[in-house]
C-alpha cells in the first residue's frame, strides 16, 4: 500500500484516480478535508477495496502514527498543502503550520516507521514531498528556465512555507537517511481544480457571465502542466528516482496570464457560445495586481526527460481544451465546491 496526505485536494485525487486506473496496488488517502479537498472528487472509487479514506490532519502525530502502524505503507506521497498564493497573503499562519508543521510531522512520523524496517522493505521505502516551482522566485523575460540547481527566493508567505517545507525534506534525507524525493512542478491545471486558480476561475465566472479578473497588465508568465502529465511523472520519480534528489516537472508551456484566459474564451465560444452571441473575451477586467506577484516562472525539465525517460503528453492548447470541455460537462461538481463561503471569499478578494 502506499500512504497519500492531501488526496482529496486538485493535484492529490487525480493521483489516486490515476494510480487506481492503472495499478492494483491500494492507496490509502489521508486528507483533513478543509475548503479545497473534496471527497466527492473520489466517488468513483470510494467503494473500491483498494481505496481507503482516512479524515486526519496531518499535523496530529499521534493519528498519523496510528494509520502508518495499521496499514504499513511502503511509500509515503506527501501533496498536502495550502496552495493558493492569495490566500497565504491575506491568512499566512495556515500556511506555516499545514506546509511546514505538516511536513515536520510526516517527516518525523515517516522516519520513526522507516526505522522500523529491515531488509527488501528498508531497501523500497520512499517519501515522496511534491513540492513547486515558486520556491524559486521570479525570473526575468531572458533568463534561463529554473532548474535543480537554481538557488531558492521565495516571495510570497505560500512560497516560502513550500521553500522551508523544502529544506526539512532535505535535512532528513542527510542527517537521518530518510530515503526522500522531491519534485518542483510548474502551474497545474486540469479536471476538479477548486474554482480559486486562474483556469477554473475564468472557466466558472465564464459560464457565469461574471467579469473574468486578470490582475496588473495581465503579462505574467508561466508554465503550465496538465495534471494527468503530472501524476504520471510522479509516478516515475517514485518508482525510478534516485533517494535525495530532486526532480523538477513542467508542461514545457510558458504562456502569459492574458494569453491563457483568451484561450479559455475562445475555446468557451467554440463550445458552448453565448446566447446573445458576445464574444466571452469581453468579460475581461483587469483588476489590481497582488503584492509581491512574480513575474515569470520557467521550469527546465531536462533532467528527468534525460534520466528518467518522462515528457508531458499534452501541449497547452490540448490540455486546456479536455479541461475547459471537462468543466461544462461537470457542473454538478463546480456547484458542489463553490459554497457560500467561497464565494464570499471571491467577493472579498477581487472586488
Amino acid at each position: 500500500m502506499i500512504l497519500v496526505t492531501g488526496g482529496a485536494g486538485f493535484i492529490g485525487s487525480n493521483f489516486i484516480l490515476n494510480w487506481l486506473a492503472h495499478r492494483d496496488e491500494p492507496v490509502l488517502n489521508v486528507d483533513k478535508l478543509t475548503y479545497a479537498g473534496n471527497a466527492a472528487t473520489l466517488r468513483g472509487v470510494e467503494h473500491d477495496s483498494r481505496y481507503v479514506f482516512a479524515q486526519v490532519d496531518i499535523c496530529d502525530r499521534e493519528a498519523i502514527d496510528g494509520l502508518i502502524q495499521k496499514h504499513q505503507p511502503r511509500a509515503i506521497l506527501h501533496f498536502a498543502a495550502e496552495s493558493h498564493v492569495d490566500r497565504s497573503i491575506r491568512g499566512p499562519g495556515e500556511f506555516v503550520q499545514t506546509n511546514v508543521v505538516g511536513t515536520f510531522t510526516m517527516l518525523e512520523a515517516a522516519t520513526a516507521w522507516y526505522r522500523t524496517l529491515s531488509g527488501g522493505q528498508r531497501e523500497a521505502f520512499r517519501f515522496l514531498h511534491v513540492s513547486t516551482d515558486e520556491v524559486y522566485g521570479s525570473l526575468e523575460p531572458n533568463d534561463p528556465a529554473f532548474n535543480e540547481r537554481t538557488p531558492y527566493a521565495p516571495s510570497s508567505p505560500y512560497s516560502a512555507s513550500k521553500a522551508a517545507s523544502d529544506h526539512l525534506v532535505r535535512a532528513w534525507h542527510h542527517t537521518y537517511g530518510l530515503p526522500t524525493l522531491t519534485t518542483n512542478c510548474s502551474n497545474n491545471y486540469g479536471p476538479y481544480q477548486f474554482p480559486e486558480k486562474l483556469i477554473p476561475l475564468t472557466i466558472t465566472n465564464a459560464l457565469g457571465g461574471k467579469a473574468l479578473p486578470v490582475y496588473g497588465d495581465g503579462r505574467n508568465v508561466r508554465d503550465w502542466l496538465y495534471v494527468e502529465d503530472h501524476c504520471e511523472a510522479i509516478d516515475v520519480v517514485l518508482d525510478r528516482g534516485v533517494p535525495g534528489e530532486t526532480y523538477n516537472i513542467g508542461g514545457c508551456n510558458e504562456l502569459a496570464n492574458i494569453d491563457v484566459v483568451k484561450t479559455i474564451c475562445r475555446f468557451l465560444d467554440e463550445l458552448k457560445p453565448t446566447s446573445s452571441g458576445v464574444p466571452y473575451a469581453q468579460q475581461i477586467q483587469f483588476v489590481t495586481d497582488r503584492p509581491g506577484h512574480d513575474r515569470r516562472y520557467a521550469i527546465d525539465a531536462r533532467r528527468i526527460e534525460s534520466e528518467l525517460g518522462w515528457r508531458p503528453a499534452q501541449t497547452f492548447e490540448t490540455g486546456l481544451h479536455k479541461t475547459v470541455q471537462w468543466y461544462l460537462d461537470n457542473t454538478e461538481w463546480v456547484e458542489g465546491v463553490t459554497s457560500g463561503e467561497y464565494r464570499c471569499w471571491i467577493e472579498t478578494h477581487y472586488v
